[in-house]
């Protein structure tokens, strides 16, 4: 994945504002992802599978539905209905990966890097 725009020395932290969660792409979700998403929901693995995830354009493996309009299938308002559990992609953004322009669309603070880490969403 990515990095883009970031200024050097710089995390971001999250303000959990949902606009990425409405921006169009694939959300790669592994099997161990899976597994702790239909647990949280109260879902058996296969149900998940069937009612929120699809193949992947390249075919490597599942994906999170979108609604018809990009917004993630768990996004209720700003809110992620799998917070607590939400994939690593989605934890990762922007630190760990973005995308070109997302620094118009996000609403997350710069913050100074003070040698802890990065910060996950």
């Amino acid at each position: 994945m990515s990095l883009h725009d970031m200024e050097e020395g710089t995390d971001y932290l999250c303000q959990r504002c949902g606009n990425c969660c409405r921006w169009p792409g694939e959300v790669a979700v592994s099997e161990m992802e899976i597994d702790r998403i239909a647990e949280f929901l109260g879902m058996e693995q296969g149900d998940f599978i069937t009612r929120f995830t699809a193949v992947r354009l390249n075919r490597t493996g599942l994906t999170l539905i979108s609604r018809p309009n990009h917004e993630c299938i768990f996004l209720d308002g700003i809110d992620c209905r799998i917070q607590p559990v939400k994939p690593a992609q989605c934890a990762g953004f922007p630190n760990q990966w973005n995308f070109p322009g997302w620094r118009q669309t996000c609403e997350a603070i710069a913050v100074p890097r003070d040698g802890r880490g990065r910060e996950e969403s």
